[in-house]
């Protein structure tokens, strides 16, 4: 892999076939569904054909996901995503998951470092944006920690069970 990609504890590489059983426990934990726009899961068919078709050309297929790897025992500890990739205004939303036996220990902070110089010095992006749960402060902390500064804030935005959940809008333009 080239070095780009590689930080001090944490790689960033292409989906593998070996990754689905990975994909399929992280996809499928409703536990974590509250983050993300889940509400079913995924068949181990449906992450198999999304592994064969995947081109990892985010021009193609507007979005990109790649895994991240600890460097000293390349142990798979998270994905990281780009995804509504809009060329014509050079930017994408973007995704990261660290699981939860790897939170607070500094790696989501270096995968996020190696994703921005991806998107600034090999796509070409201007900005990248996220959106949070306004009740996830852990998560809120690291990005704004690295330089996101919060745009907006979208309320009532996201439903979970019967409650709904105001949304942070955060941005880094490059």
């Amino acid at each position: 892999m080239s070095q780009f990609m590689t930080g001090e504890r944490v790689r960033l590489r292409a989906l593998e076939p070996t990754d689905l059983d990975l994909l399929y426990g992280w996809e499928n934990d409703a536990t974590l569904w509250a983050a993300t726009d889940t509400t079913a899961p995924y068949s181990r068919q449906v992450l198999w054909q999304y592994l064969e078709n995947n081109t990892a050309d985010i021009y193609k297929s507007r979005q990109l996901r790649l895994i991240i790897d600890r460097t000293d025992d390349n142990t798979p500890i998270g994905t990281v995503d780009f995804f509504n990739f809009d060329p014509l205004n050079n930017r994408a939303e973007l995704g990261l998951f660290i699981a939860r036996e790897h939170r607070q220990q500094g790696f989501g902070r270096q995968a996020l470092q190696l994703i921005a110089d991806y998107a600034e010095h090999h796509i070409g992006l201007r900005q990248l944006y996220v959106y949070i749960r306004t009740d996830n402060q852990a998560c809120l902390n690291l990005f704004v920690s690295f330089g996101f500064v919060e745009a907006g804030r979208l309320r009532a935005w996201v439903k979970r069970g019967h409650d709904y959940h105001d949304v942070a809008l955060l941005q880094l333009i490059f």
